[in-house]
């Protein structure tokens, strides 16, 4: 079982930047891959960026360039720095983990099936 709990959300104007956290706890298995999700209003749930066991990451191409997923795995946080925002950034952000590889199904993380899910962290972003 993985347990996931993100902080740092909060208000931003465009062109600033915000870092996210995601605490993992884990209790039985490691997760193999972890990543960021956000969900805007009235919009289905969009891949943000993954990182995965192996040290690759992928981004969307609406952050690439400006956001940065990392991990802690010390103290097993997962982060996302996001830079030079936009309004269009603003969402419900959601922290994923998953055993099995983020290359796996094809490369296709950002629609496959997750395994465990945070509640997730409001940004909003104003111009």
């Amino acid at each position: 079982q993985v347990h996931l709990v993100e902080s740092g959300g909060g208000s931003a104007q465009a062109g600033g930047s915000l870092r996210l956290s995601c605490k993992v706890s884990e209790y039985a298995h490691l997760p193999v891959c972890l990543g960021w999700f956000r969900q805007a209003p009235g919009l289905e749930r969009e891949g943000v960026a993954v990182v995965d066991k192996d040290g690759g990451t992928a981004y969307s191409d609406s952050v690439k360039g400006r956001f940065t997923i990392s991990e802690d795995k010390a103290n097993n946080i997962l982060y996302l720095q996001m830079n030079d925002l936009k309004r269009e950034d603003t969402g419900k952000y959601i922290c994923a983990a998953d055993l099995d590889s983020c290359w796996a199904y094809g490369g296709r993380w950002h629609d496959r099936e997750w395994s465990h899910w945070g509640q997730g962290t409001q940004v909003t972003v104003s111009s």
